[in-house]
């Protein structure tokens, strides 16, 4: 899967920004003492701006603002030919951001999404304003031994089941996950201390209820 592929599998942005309030909701459940989990949601990042993010701590990340105008979506697979470290003149490979749009083109350029010399951590970039009937991107001419990264980094807002979460998060915390409160999240419905316990036995709705409510989650 490559950034075309993507923009037809990602859904309309407010299922996109509840299903990316649900990650952050259950990473915080998962992981209550750690600031430094997968998937993060933050309704403030800046005026009139969301943003939801992840990060493995192997370099590879994502982040999708949510604003007035639409949404906008960057991603950074480190490994990729296309990231601008693997490129001779070290910038963004032709076509990712030629096309984006003035009104997204300031948070691709935001200091936390680039290196010290303003280069944009990105391999992946997608756009979808109010108005769109579909995710837009720009025209890009793949190289021939390897792609973006689109594929891995966005399997979980591709395949938008809770098997799907479940199968990463017990991979990823190497511990049973209930199947049962996962799909409690991805409806949406209230945070509960039955489903807190259910999720993680070792944490309380009182222990963990501001972090997710911070994270827009309804709690």
């Amino acid at each position: 899967m490559t950034v075309d592929d993507l923009a037809g599998a990602l859904p309309a942005i407010p299922d996109l920004q509840a299903l990316c309030r649900a990650l952050a909701a259950l990473d915080v459940v998962l992981d209550p003492g750690s600031e430094d989990r997968h998937h993060h949601y933050n309704t403030a990042w800046a005026p009139g701006t969301e943003l939801a993010s992840m990060r493995d701590g192997s370099g590879n990340e994502y982040s999708i603002v949510f604003t007035a105008a639409g949404a906008c979506l960057r991603g950074f697979d480190h490994e990729s030919p296309m990231s601008p470290y693997a490129t001779d003149d070290q910038e963004p490979w032709p076509g990712v951001l030629d096309e984006l749009p003035d009104v997204f083109r300031k948070w691709v350029a935001d200091p936390a999404f680039c290196d010290e010399f303003g280069t944009p951590y990105v391999t992946v970039c997608l756009w979808r304003e109010h108005a769109d009937t579909a995710w837009r991107h720009g025209t890009i001419e793949f190289p021939p031994d390897g792609d973006d990264g689109a594929g891995w980094l966005f399997a979980l807002l591709t395949d938008r089941t809770p098997e799907a979460f479940q199968d990463w998060a017990q991979d990823y915390y190497e511990t049973p996950v209930d199947l049962g409160a996962v799909r409690h999240f991805y409806a949406g419905q209230p945070l509960t201390p039955a489903v807190v316990t259910a999720l993680n036995p070792a944490t309380t709705l009182a222990d963990v209820a501001g972090r997710v409510a911070a994270a827009g989650y309804p709690a």
